[in-house]
């Protein structure tokens, strides 16, 4: 497994395997849309970034995960996904190592989060990474009840 730098001839991945959680898990909202679509726009040109988990020899784009910035010190984790087939060999994990790793690189003191209290696995493994419930205040997303914040020092 290794994990690459998105780039757009990843977007088709990109969506499909945010899709395929969306679709299991929530509902596809218009923000997440947008996102999916213009990834470019909404993630990469304003310091964020996307990285694609990458299996076996054919480098088959099993998960993804995105950094949105915030401002100069806060990133937003979002669209964490592994497809089903992969999952339980620790490639979320691995992931979240990634980002955070990146965030602190950049300069970030925080990275938030917005989840669905139903994503049990997925809140398991942010406090597991020390992510802590905060406030739901500034919510961009319909079906996210709950916030989250990891203090980067």
């Amino acid at each position: 497994m290794k994990i690459i730098n998105y780039q757009e001839c990843h977007q088709k991945d990109f969506k499909k395997l945010s899709y395929e959680w969306l679709e299991k898990y929530v509902s596809i909202e218009p923000i997440d849309e947008e996102m999916l679509n213009n990834p470019k726009s909404f993630i990469l040109d304003g310091g964020g970034h996307i990285f694609m988990a990458q299996h076996g020899d054919d480098n088959e784009n099993v998960g993804t995960v995105s950094l949105i910035r915030v401002d100069d010190k806060t990133f937003e984790l979002a669209k964490l996904a592994v497809t089903e087939q992969y999952q339980g060999l620790k490639l979320g994990q691995h992931l979240m190592e990634h980002c955070l790793n990146v965030a602190k690189q950049q300069g970030a003191t925080k990275v938030i989060l917005y989840t669905n209290q139903k994503l049990t696995k997925a809140i398991g493994l942010y406090k597991k990474f020390g992510f802590i419930e905060i406030p739901l205040n500034n919510n961009k997303y319909i079906e996210s009840d709950l916030k989250m914040e990891l203090l980067l020092f």
